[in-house]
């Protein structure tokens, strides 16, 4: 079993920054792929941004050259990093692990970009 639990959401005025963590604990394989996706208000859950251990790293266009993903694999741990936010960035954020056949979330995080 695997267990995520994120931090770091909050309320943050447009053009700031935010760092949300995401700790990782049970069996974790070797290879796998840690990210984040969001799920604003009557819209479907998007990825965020992705990173995988074998250094596959993807990000929604949205959120280009503003999030950087990160992961620190000795503490199983995935950030991102949110920069220049956007009222339109205001969501539920969720942190993922993606090994093998199974996907595991984590209860969310909100964050709330004022305009």
């Amino acid at each position: 079993q695997v267990q995520l639990v994120e931090s770091g959401g909050g309320l943050v005025q447009a053009g700031g920054s935010l760092r949300l963590s995401c700790a990782a604990s049970g069996n974790i394989f070797s290879i796998n792929t840690m990210g984040w996706y969001r799920q604003a208000p009557g819209k479907q859950r998007e990825l965020v941004a992705s990173d995988s251990t074998i250094g596959r790293i993807s990000y929604a266009d949205s959120v280009k050259g503003r999030f950087t993903i990160s992961r620190d694999n000795a503490k199983k741990t995935v950030y991102l990093q949110m920069n220049s936010l956007k009222s339109e960035d205001t969501a539920v954020y969720y942190c993922n692990l993606g090994q093998r056949a199974y996907s595991y979330w984590g209860q969310g995080t909100q964050v709330t970009v004022s305009s």
